[in-house]
């Protein structure tokens, strides 16, 4: 090579090296205590973006991070020109990044778990925005300056992102228009879809051409990936922002939609943004206690002193003969509430019906009812519709704490915008301060706010046996709604529109976890005729000191166990097809000990009217336990420590 080649070689390799260096601006990698994951940041063409990795699997391609704020009034007011043509975190400079490393273990008024431990490594990119050279000391014009960060956390479990606002001296308030949190996957993955919160799933591939992406996605969005990984897209510490779903805008790639825009006034943290990946799909089940993580600690100083899980029989008609009846069959059957649902204070729908009186047409009186309930250990809890709560909220705290009433079930609550988030949360906030529990229906979708707020029970976001579904419906459930927190499904038994067997509605208060649990959703006390199956839900808790998925795949069948002291409940639920199944007790009894077991099956055979088999034994840890599993059915088992 002559020395003009040489120099023109030198000079176009000059030239890639500047081109890369204006491209790629920085980057960052943060990594899980263990290992598995690898958070990749880098900024490239004045964006911000990153890259996923699992065990060396690609989990996303790339992403970007970021949000738009629309400021234009602030902007103009300070004399600072405004720019509409570009993203409004497009070309911020980062200016340090901060790492730590946080490991501690945290108890839980009441939950899955008896203890739960909190184990991430944080990077915090701290960015600014903004300026004019000469201004300042620092060389720039402090009142033309945004700062911004992005804060990810790495846990074993998966990763999250946030945005946080620092406390700015220059326009306090930030008019949020868009999250550009995205996630491009390789082709090939598919997604359960659901279009609303109480939805049924539909598996379908993240392409533009499936007609189920016309409609954004609820959160969590659990994933199968083309590598064999499976995945779930969550939102975690919602509680003053506007719910966030999940839209498809280009083959494969996944962004955050807000339901609207946002005002904030800095310092401000947005919600988190998660992915959770596993290996296999109960992983994502086993892992789903980062959504805990991510909200901040228990805020009710007495929580353990007046909040009590349990299970909830409703009140079929309401009056006070078959209200009394109610208690008392909750005493024999091992429940603890009684619920009057809609109607007890008139017309749900209008906004004439006071929840502050019985309605005239009803022959119970509450103070009485709350004093008979009492005196045999049962609680009660009361339906109020949205209509009544947005009016008279702070009238009807301390008239039901006068009463005694347990618990709110709050019915059609608005969701979705900022307004609204906000005062469902400091709604729930109020309960607190006057020991009233509560539980949110309709289209309302946790986020692991119990944890600062454990009066906040259940919600529903299900599509629960109110609609009847079928297996398959059932058994995507815990792979799907269930990582976000607990849901009021209302398990079902007697009625005739059930779908599935009666061993499958059986294994619900184990499968599906609730620590308010509604059974005989739809029957009255005398349905029940002394079926000795039933003794599974009088003894089965509705909160456990340990929980282990121990195998199954989306709507094909579930196998979960949960421990209360010393006994474990298992919960087998089937979908469509019969099969065989095993379960494994190494995988959860203590070695060497031996436990007295009630295994309660389908039986088609049996001439009874719920036709499930019950029958006891003695195993061993250890021992393996086969099963013939109904199509659409279930099997239910308790080990009792001997």
């Amino acid at each position: 090579m002559n020395h003009l080649s040489k120099y023109f070689h030198r000079l176009s390799f000059a030239f890639s090296l500047l081109m890369t260096a204006m491209t790629v601006h920085a980057q960052e990698t943060l990594q899980s205590p263990d290992g598995k994951y690898s958070f990749v940041f880098t900024q490239k063409n004045r964006r911000l973006t990153y890259s996923l990795t699992y065990n060396g699997k690609t989990v996303v391609e790339t992403g970007e991070l970021g949000v738009n704020i629309d400021n234009h009034l602030v902007e103009s007011a300070m004399g600072i020109p405004v720019d509409t043509n570009h993203v409004w975190t497009v070309g911020m400079r980062l200016q340090h990044v901060s790492r730590e490393s946080i490991d501690t273990t945290w108890t839980p008024v009441y939950g899955e778990y008896a203890t739960i431990r909190d184990r991430y490594n944080q990077m915090t990119l701290h960015f600014i925005k903004g300026g004019s050279h000469g201004a300042n000391s620092d060389g720039y014009d402090k009142r033309q300056q945004y700062l911004f960060d992005v804060v990810v956390r790495a846990y074993n479990e998966g990763i999250a992102v946030r945005y946080h606002f620092p406390e700015a001296t220059n326009g306090l308030f930030m008019h949020i228009t868009d999250d550009l949190t995205s996630f491009t996957f390789v082709p090939g993955a598919e997604a359960w879809h659901y279009a609303w919160a109480q939805a049924h799933a539909e598996r379908v591939k993240l392409l533009k051409s499936e007609p189920a992406w016309r409609n954004e996605a609820e959160r969590p969005l659990t994933l199968h990936l083309a590598n064999g990984l499976y995945a779930a897209i969550g939102e975690a510490a919602l509680t003053d922002f506007v719910r966030g779903k999940l839209k498809l805008v280009d083959d494969n790639k996944l962004q955050l939609s807000m339901y609207d825009s946002a005002d904030v006034i800095t310092a401000y943290d947005m919600p988190w943004r998660y992915i959770m990946v596993g290996e296999k799909a109960i992983d994502l089940i086993n892992n789903k206690q980062m959504v805990l993580n991510l909200n901040e600690p228990d805020k009710i100083a007495d929580a353990k002193e007046w909040i009590r899980p349990g299970k909830a029989f409703r009140v079929c008609r309401l009056d006070m003969k078959t209200a009394m009846e109610a208690v008392d069959f909750c005493v024999d059957r091992g429940l603890q509430y009684i619920e009057l649902d809609a109607g007890w204070y008139g017309p749900e729908m209008k906004m004439s019906s006071s929840a502050m009186k019985v309605a005239d047409n009803r022959d119970f009186d509450m103070p009485k009812l709350c004093r008979y309930a009492k005196s045999k250990g049962i609680g009660v809890w009361v339906y109020v519709n949205q209509r009544a709560l947005s009016q008279e909220l702070d009238r009807i705290l301390p008239l039901y704490e006068q009463w005694d009433i347990s618990g709110i079930k709050f019915g059609f609550v608005q969701i979705g915008s900022q307004e609204w988030t906000t005062w469902l949360h400091n709604a729930v906030r109020k309960c607190a301060a006057h020991h009233i529990m509560v539980d949110i229906h309709d289209e309302y979708r946790p986020t692991g706010w119990s944890r600062t707020y454990p009066n906040l029970m259940t919600q529903e976001g299900i599509g629960g046996n109110e609609e009847m579904p079928d297996a398959e419906h059932n058994t995507i459930l815990p792979f799907t709604r269930f990582l976000c927190g607990p849901a009021d499904y209302t398990p079902c038994y007697f009625n005739g529109r059930v779908k599935n067997t009666k061993a499958h509605q059986l294994t619900m208060p184990v499968v599906y976890y609730s620590p308010v649990t509604f059974l005989y959703w739809y029957d009255l006390p005398n349905a029940y005729k002394g079926e000795q199956e039933l003794d599974f839900w009088k003894h089965c808790p509705t909160v456990w000191d340990e929980s282990k998925a121990l195998a199954g795949e989306p709507g094909e069948y579930i196998v979960q166990a949960r421990r209360s002291g010393k006994e474990w409940f298992v919960g087998v639920m089937n979908g469509l097809t019969a099969r065989d199944i095993t379960v494994n007790t190494v995988d959860f009894l203590t070695k060497g000990k031996k436990y007295q077991v009630e295994i309660y099956n389908d039986d088609p055979t049996l001439n009874t009217r719920t036709k499930v088999s019950s029958y006891k034994t003695t195993v061993k840890a250890g021992k393996a336990i086969k099963l013939h599993l109904q199509a659409s059915g279930g099997a239910a088992l308790r080990f009792v420590e001997q």
